[in-house]
């Protein structure tokens, strides 16, 4: 089965820069089977993904980015080069609602996330049964109220112990602290259940109710220090009337959550998500 190189690129736009980059490439032998770029006028700065067969270039992804780091600097170039044999080791974490955790773990068996789930972590032990029939390890760590810093501590050494490159917080309902998520900044993904910046917070969907809305959504970002304010990756809406309940609206957002999350995951996972300041570029 062929595998890829992925170089992603954010630098200050200039004059020349794909054309550096793809006889670079076209030079050592490289096949391009996706290229996406971008051009922030507003920022001024240059975002580009190349997918490139690893087959054809003919060098380890060590050689291959130490011939490459003269182009990177002269460009000033902020940049990552993967290869996609190497998966990325996912943690997912979740507590008492089901439907996030239960969709992504039928798309990772069905091959549709390229990824390895290290483990699952919850603040309760309603899921075990059904993460351990999947054959992933599943920790239940309680946390208390009163205390939440051992919780979190537990729970910082188990997604260490699991290697993992990303935490997806697969509606888990607690607040990670600041040190976590810097530590793994860029690399914690949420679902929250409103189509953020509005109704932010705890149950979204009946302050949408009282507000009397005609659209409901859902979305996918990562997380930051600030509550529900981090880089969006992704949305998407439904649409709903004055005939509809808080139930109604609950529901649907559930099959909205789950649909954004995957989206949003599956997008990182093959480095289509680049972050600049508190936005994204995604090549979806």
């Amino acid at each position: 089965m062929s595998h890829f190189y992925r170089l992603v690129v954010s630098c200050p736009d200039r004059l020349g820069i794909v054309a550096r980059v793809s006889n670079f490439i076209a030079g050592h032998g490289g096949s391009i089977t996706e290229a996406n770029q971008h051009s922030d006028l507003a920022s001024g700065r240059f975002f580009m993904r190349y997918e490139i067969l690893a087959d054809s270039i003919g060098m380890t992804k060590e050689a291959l980015s130490e011939a490459f780091a003269p182009v990177a600097r002269e460009f000033e170039m902020d940049w990552a080069l993967r290869d996609t044999r190497q998966k990325r080791r996912v943690v997912l974490m979740v507590s008492r609602e089901s439907h996030c955790l239960v969709d992504l773990l039928y798309r990772w068996t069905a091959g549709e996330l390229d990824c390895e789930i290290a483990a699952v972590i919850s603040n309760h032990d309603d899921m075990r049964k059904m993460v351990e029939w999947h054959g992933i390890p599943y920790h239940h760590v309680p946390v208390s109220p009163d205390d939440k810093s051992a919780a979190f501590a537990e729970v910082e050494r188990l997604v260490e112990a699991s290697e993992a490159d990303s935490i997806v917080l697969a509606r888990y309902m607690q607040i990670l602290p600041p040190d976590l998520c810097q530590r793994y900044s860029g690399r914690v993904i949420n679902i929250h259940h409103s189509f953020l910046p509005s109704f932010a917070g705890a149950k979204p969907y009946h302050q949408a109710y009282q507000r009397g809305v005609k659209l409901i959504g859902a979305t996918c970002h990562y997380v930051t220090e600030e509550l529900d304010a981090g880089p969006i990756i992704e949305q998407d809406i439904h649409r709903v009337s004055h005939c509809h309940t808080p139930d109604d609206l609950v529901r649907f957002g559930r099959d909205v959550e789950k649909t954004v999350l995957a989206r949003g995951l599956r997008w990182h996972l093959e480095d289509r998500v680049l972050i600049h300041d508190n936005k994204t570029v995604v090549f979806a």
